[in-house]
C-alpha cells in the first residue's frame, strides 16, 4: 500500500495539476498562453448567485378539456348526420358531452357509431391501454359521453409535457443562458431565469397561447351593429387598430379556420421595403402553402383576417393569389413586436394558457452578495479545518491540508468541465466536502497515531493505519454516495445541483485523501528516513 510506481506518481500528478488549470476559469479571465484546443470553462451561476427571474405558471387544464369536448361535439353532430340520425340538444358540461336522439330507438345505434371515436389511452409501449369515453344511453334517447379519469390524466400529462416544450423552445430563442425549466405538481412549470433582471419581456411570450390561424370576414355582418353575430360568425377585436373613441376595433369574423398557424415552417421579423414598417415573414409546409393557395386564389378582393389568440391582428384585403406558401403579416409593429411575434410563431402554439401564479426577482446586488457570502464561509471554514488538522497531526496535518486544497480544485474543476450550475446549495456542498475530506484524514491519522503508540515501525505504523481506515471511509463514502443519488433521482433544481456537487466531492475527496496525502507521506518518509513518524 505504501508503493509507488514512477508512472503512478506522474499520474496522480498530472491529475492534480490538471484540476488546479481547469478549476481556474472560475477566478481569472483566459490568458494568452493558453491553448486554444483545450477547454476554458467556467461553472455557470444559479438564479441565487447570478440574480434572475423565477417563475411558476400553471396549465389551465379546464381549457384542455373543453377543447376536447369540442370537438367531441364536433364529431358527435358529424357521425349522426352522416348516419342521418336526428339529434338535439347537444351541450357540454363539466367532463360530459350530452345529445338526445329524437328516435329513442336510435339510441344504441348512436352509441355504437360513437365508440368508432374513442381512443386507447394510458397504455404502454406495446398497446393497451383503456378508453379515454364511457358512453351511456337512457331508454328517453339521452346519449352520454363522459371523460373517464384515465382520459383526464392523459390529457393533463400530455398538455403539460407540450407545455414545458414550448415554454423551452420559447426561451431559447430569447438567448437566456442556462434557464431552468421543469414540472412541479400535476400542473404546474418552474421556470428559472439566471440574470434576467427585467422579466416583462420572458412574461409576454410565455403568457401567449400563440394559437395563429386565418380567417375570412363575414361582409353580411355589421360588428358595430349591437346584434348578435349569426351562428358561424365570430366578432373579435383587433389587436392594435382603435377606433376615433379609442375603443378597440371589431371584426366579424368567419368561424372556419381556413389555414392553421401550425401549417408555419419559419417566421422572421423584418421590415416592408417601401412603407418601412416592421412586419413578420412567414412561410407554410407544403399542405398550409397549397391551402392559403387556394384560399387566396378564390377570394380575391375579400379581406382575410389574421387572428392571434382571438384578437384580430390585420385584415388586409386579398389582391391576388398568393402562391408559393409565403407571406407577410402587417399590424403596426414595433422592432419588439415583430422580434416577439416572430418567436412565438416559430416555437409554435401552447396547448392551453400559461397563469403566473408565482413570481420573483432576484437582483444581481443580492446574488453578488450571495457570492461574497459564500466565499467567506468557505474561506473562513478551510481556515479552521486548516489550524485544527495542522495544530492536531503536526506535519501530516499540514500534508492533509495541500490535500484539500487538491479535493477543492479537482471538485471545481469537474464541475466547470461538466457545465454544472452552481447555486447557494452548491456553495453549502462544496463546505461539506471539505468536511468529508478532514473526516477521512482525521480517521487515517488517529489510525496510525494508535500504530505508532502500539510500538509499530514508521513504515509498519503508515501502512495499517492506511489499511484500518480503508474499509471504514469507503462504509462512509459509500451510504453517503446512495444517499446523493437518491437526493439526486427524487429532487429537482437545486436539491440535484446539491446532490451533483456532493457526488463529485465524494470521489475527489477519496482521490485525495487515500492517494495523494498518502502519496506525499511516503515519499516525506522515503526522503527523511525518520524513525519516528510526526503524527
Amino acid at each position: 500500500m505504501l508503493f509507488f510506481s514512477t508512472w503512478k506518481k506522474w499520474t496522480i500528478a498530472a491529475i492534480c495539476a490538471a484540476g488546479v488549470l481547469m478549476s481556474l476559469p472560475n477566478f481569472f479571465a483566459k490568458p494568452g498562453w493558453w491553448p486554444s484546443f483545450v477547454p476554458y470553462t467556467a461553472m455557470n451561476l444559479g438564479l441565487d448567485l447570478r440574480g434572475g427571474s423565477y417563475l411558476l405558471l400553471e396549465v389551465d387544464m379546464q381549457t384542455v378539456v373543453r377543447e376536447r369536448l369540442n370537438s367531441i361535439q364536433d364529431q358527435v353532430r358529424a357521425r349522426m348526420r352522416q348516419a342521418n340520425i336526428q339529434i338535439a340538444g347537444v351541450s357540454a358540461r363539466e367532463n360530459t358531452v350530452v345529445f338526445q336522439v329524437r328516435d329513442a330507438g336510435q339510441a344504441p345505434e348512436a352509441a355504437r357509431l360513437l365508440r368508432e371515436i374513442v381512443v386507447m389511452v394510458g397504455g404502454g409501449a406495446l398497446g393497451g391501454g383503456t378508453p379515454d369515453l364511457d358512453i351511456q344511453t337512457q331508454p328517453d334517447g339521452t346519449v352520454t359521453l363522459t371523460l373517464t379519469e384515465t382520459a383526464l390524466r392523459d390529457k393533463a400529462t400530455q398538455a403539460i409535457q407540450q407545455s414545458i416544450e414550448i415554454v423551452r423552445r420559447r426561451i431559447d430563442e430569447t438567448g437566456v443562458n442556462e434557464p431552468q425549466i421543469a414540472r412541479q405538481g400535476a400542473a404546474r412549470i418552474l421556470v428559472q431565469l439566471p440574470g434576467v433582471d427585467d422579466p416583462d419581456r420572458v412574461k409576454r411570450l410565455l403568457g401567449t397561447t400563440a394559437r395563429m390561424t386565418f380567417h375570412l370576414l363575414d361582409p353580411n355582418f355589421d360588428p358595430y351593429s349591437g346584434q348578435r353575430p349569426p351562428p358561424g360568425t365570430l366578432l373579435l377585436r383587433a389587436d392594435k387598430d382603435t377606433l376615433p373613441n379609442g375603443q378597440p376595433a371589431m371584426y366579424a369574423v368567419r368561424q372556419r379556420v381556413e389555414v392553421e398557424g401550425a401549417s408555419l415552417t419559419r417566421a422572421s421579423a423584418g421590415t416592408n421595403p417601401q412603407s418601412g414598417e416592421w412586419i413578420v415573414n412567414f412561410e407554410f409546409d407544403t399542405i398550409g402553402a397549397r391551402r392559403f393557395g387556394d384560399v387566396t386564389r378564390q377570394n380575391v378582393g375579400r379581406p382575410f383576417a389574421i387572428v392571434l389568440d382571438d384578437k384580430v391582428i390585420s385584415a388586409p384585403v386579398i389582391r391576388e393569389p398568393i402562391l408559393g406558401g409565403r407571406g407577410q403579416i402587417s399590424g403596426r409593429f414595433t422592432a419588439a413586436d415583430a422580434q416577439d411575434l416572430s418567436v412565438l410563431l416559430r416555437a409554435g402554439a401552447l396547448p392551453a394558457p400559461l397563469t403566473i401564479v408565482e413570481e420573483r426577482t432576484v437582483g444581481p446586488d443580492l446574488g453578488a452578495d450571495a457570492i461574497k457570502a459564500g466565499i467567506i464561509s468557505i474561506l473562513a471554514g478551510g481556515a479552521m479545518v486548516f489550524i485544527f488538522i495542522g495544530w492536531s497531526y503536526g506535519l501530516f496535518g499540514w500534508l492533509a491540508c495541500i490535500g484539500l486544497v487538491v479535493n477543492l480544485a479537482l471538485t471545481v474543476a469537474c464541475l466547470s468541465l461538466l457545465q454544472a450550475t452552481l447555486t447557494l446549495p452548491g456553495m453549502a456542498g462544496l463546505l461539506l466536502t471539505l468536511g468529508l475530506s478532514v473526516d477521512a484524514n482525521i480517521l487515517i491519522n488517529e489510525r496510525i497515531r494508535e500504530e505508532v503508540k502500539a510500538g509499530k515501525t514508521p513504515y509498519a505504523a503508515m501502512e495499517a493505519g492506511y489499511a484500518r481506515a480503508f474499509s471504514t471511509i469507503v462504509d462512509s463514502n459509500l451510504t453517503t454516495l446512495l444517499k446523493m443519488l437518491l437526493l439526486f433521482a427524487f429532487g429537482t433544481g437545486a436539491v440535484r445541483g446539491f446532490a451533483v456537487t456532493i457526488t463529485l466531492g465524494i470521489i475527489t475527496s477519496f482521490f485525495s485523501a487515500t492517494v495523494v496525502v498518502r502519496l506525499m507521506m511516503v515519499m516525506w518518509l522515503r526522503a527523511r528516513k525518520r524513525d519516528r513518524l510526526p503524527v
